[in-house]
């Protein structure tokens, strides 16, 4: 008879450094950042360059681990500020016009502009 034989699969748990997050309003979209997320974010004004600050003061919600702050709709002097990295476009997402038995049949594409920006502290 073979010997019945048992395994325990081990799993790994990490511990996150800071679970200090907020979420945060721009471009039409909501986001969940943490300190040192990078994020590309759509419909910013203005001129950047490497290294500038950028701010983000519609926060809707910070949690600092024991704490949690909900905004209606925003929470007043809360910011969130960030590091400008680089400006972008995004992968081409082809548009397609099509009509059976016509003969109709149009292509297009399209590349979002992004920016990236690294978060650094949230307040």
């Amino acid at each position: 008879m073979p010997k019945a034989t048992t395994t325990t699969k081990k799993t790994k748990t990490t511990i996150p450094e800071s679970k200090e997050f907020a979420v945060i309003f721009t471009g039409g979209k909501q986001y969940k950042v943490a300190v040192g997320d990078v994020l590309k974010v759509e419909k910013i004004e203005g001129d950047f360059k490497i290294g500038d600050k950028v701010v983000f003061d519609k926060v809707l919600l910070v949690d600092d681990g024991t704490n949690t702050t909900i905004g209606t709709p925003y929470i007043a002097n809360a910011k969130v500020e960030s590091l400008f990295q680089k400006v972008g476009k995004g992968k081409t997402v082809k548009v397609v016009k099509y009509k059976q038995k016509s003969r109709y049949l149009k292509q297009n594409g399209h590349r979002q502009p992004f920016l990236e920006v690294k978060i650094s502290s949230i307040k």
